[in-house]
């Protein structure tokens, strides 16, 4: 599954630069130039994204303010790319929760380089963390409130899917699709997989406090 950049770039020609490149090393890149859209798409819409490439000199709000808002809300990685180069706003990106600070001008394949740095670092912290659980990929293990949950593969990998599309209606076909499923599978058997998890995770279908159908779509999670 692709990784997911949130760029927020106000240089138009850089951002689709860089969400080139990125695209060529196998990255899913979403570029903004308005930041209180970037933050609207993040926080209020919870789209989820693995990683934050943020500029600094932002039209009617300053990157530093955004970086603190997301790091207040979300535990995601943030490399600051700017030309703000000096000592100072290195230190207060930093304390600010910054994960790295990248010097602009500089060479699409060293972003890069940085991004997969960051989130091997990531990678290797207690997991991704979202409402009761802690979930580790590369590990393919789940957690709810410290206790481990035994899912197979199939039904982690469309935990994780849902996860990561929180608070968004995923139809059956999307599940199928995203996950590399055989296209012979029926929609049956990944209403058999909602159900196991459910089950696995205490969750009631009537009730839903995780997944929740959406009738004629599909599900959302919304944990």
């Amino acid at each position: 599954m692709s990784k997911k950049v949130l760029l927020i770039e106000d240089d138009l020609p850089l951002q689709e630069l860089i969400s080139s490149f990125l695209k060529s090393y196998g990255f899913e890149t979403h570029g903004y130039d308005d930041p209180k859209k970037a933050l609207e798409c993040l926080l209020e819409k919870k789209e989820s994204f693995d990683i934050v490439v943020l500029d600094l000199m932002l039209p009617g709000m300053d990157g530093f303010d955004v970086a603190k808002l997301i790091k207040n809300h979300l535990d995601i990685p943030i490399i600051i790319s700017s030309a703000r180069t000096d000592i100072g706003n290195k230190i207060y990106g930093y304390d600010l929760g910054a994960d790295d600070y990248l010097d602009k001008p500089y060479e699409p394949r060293e972003l890069v380089l940085r991004i997969e740095a960051v989130l091997r670092r990531y990678g290797r912290k207690d997991g991704l963390v979202v409402s009761d659980f802690t979930i580790d990929e590369s590990a393919k293990s789940v957690m709810i409130e410290g206790y481990p949950i035994e899912l197979t593969r199939v039904e982690f990998d469309i935990f994780l899917l849902l996860v990561k599309n929180r608070g968004k209606n995923l139809s059956r076909d999307q599940i199928i699709g995203s996950l590399g499923l055989s296209d012979e599978t029926k929609h049956r058997t990944i209403d058999t997989h909602i159900s196991n998890i459910r089950l696995k995770i205490g969750d009631d279908a009537k009730e839903s406090r995780y997944i929740k159908s959406v009738w004629g779509i599909g599900y959302k999670f919304t944990g």
